[in-house]
């Protein structure tokens, strides 16, 4: 068994939740992947964490997209850990390392941003990692056109991604 998933096996619920928190950002999610244990490997522990996630109502899915800075920012828009918003530094500094310097770039990423907030009301979430930032611009762009139940449902598939990563980089002790 993985060493990290022992030893969070054994720990009592509430830290076992404060522990994957910076994976996910959604209270609920930790809390109840915790009350779930003990979890054999790391593939029943992404099955299980799916599991969860879908099983979430939206107040629980939008906490999760709240801890996320926007894309091209470093803070979140509501209470992150210290973890979480390390890593999405480090996801967003290798998608977007070729905007950095480009101001128009920049200017264009944060319009964007922009526009996808003022038609959903929230920030656009996505699984950056492997993706150009000229991907990622398109992505959002088309994700404009999306209905609100489309793009509810794309974010929190992006979100259910995004946890993906970090469980696999917090079982690897990183």
């Amino acid at each position: 068994m993985n060493p990290v998933l022992a030893r969070w096996n054994s720990l009592d619920a509430s830290a076992a939740a404060r522990e994957v928190l910076p994976c996910c950002g959604s209270q609920a999610w930790a809390d109840l992947l915790s009350a779930r244990r003990p979890i054999a490997d790391a593939d029943a522990l992404l099955a299980t964490s799916s599991a969860v996630w879908w099983s979430l109502p939206e107040a629980d899915w939008l906490q999760a997209f709240n801890s996320h800075p926007r894309l091209g920012q470093t803070k979140a828009i509501a209470h992150a850990t210290p973890q979480s918003l390390q890593w999405s530094a480090q996801e967003q500094q290798q998608a977007l390392a070729d905007i950095t310097a480009d101001t128009a770039a920049k200017t264009t990423l944060a319009e964007a941003n922009l526009l996808y907030e003022q038609r959903f009301g929230r920030i656009f979430l996505l699984c950056a990692t492997g993706k150009s930032s000229t991907q990622i611009l398109s992505l959002l762009k088309s994700r404009l056109h999306n209905d609100t139940a489309t793009e509810l449902r794309e974010s929190a598939d992006q979100q259910r991604q995004i946890t993906e990563l970090r469980l696999q980089r917090w079982l690897e002790g990183n």
